[in-house]
């Protein structure tokens, strides 16, 4: 009897350790599968990231041109508006000449010009024209020499202003 039961508690301890050698083997098994997914999970999301990387660097490129372009684009849709406006004003101002009521009046404030038969008075200092003031000499020369200095300096001070 001692035999049998000492076999029996054999086969039962061996039975025992069969069952836990096949519960370890399942939990590994199972474990390596999870492993599996995981690995192959990551592998997929590496490829992602890879396509998605290499989408960002192919785009990169041309969407910063588009954006240089509309920026461009505006820039010189501003200009032609400017330019357009500066038509309008040498318009109009073209228009005011053509009108001889203003060029009299242009002459008369400008050049100091009076009608026959009137009486133009020049009171010297700070009413009198730049060009007599900083120029001594000027009110002894023939208007139409100051009028071509004048000029003259004007177009010389547009020309430092561009």
């Amino acid at each position: 009897m001692g035999a049998g039961k000492n076999r029996d508690r054999f086969s039962t301890a061996t039975r025992i350790r069969l069952l836990g050698e096949q519960t370890a083997a399942r939990v590994y098994r199972s474990q390596t599968r999870r492993q599996a997914r995981r690995s192959r999970l990551t592998g997929r999301a590496a490829l992602l990231a890879l396509v998605v990387c290499s989408l960002i660097v192919a785009l990169a490129y041309p969407i910063r041109e588009y954006v240089g372009q509309r920026a461009d684009i505006q820039q010189q849709e501003r200009e032609l508006a400017e330019a357009r406006a500066q038509t309008e004003r040498l318009r109009d101002a073209k228009a005011r000449w053509k009108d001889p009521a203003y060029v009299q009046r242009q002459a008369r404030e400008r050049l100091h010009m009076v009608l026959p038969g009137e009486t133009g008075y020049t009171v010297p200092g700070t009413g009198a024209p730049a060009a007599l003031r900083s120029d001594p000499g000027a009110a002894d020369r023939a208007w139409q020499t100051n009028l071509f200095d004048g000029l003259d300096k004007a177009d010389d001070a547009d020309r430092t202003q561009d």
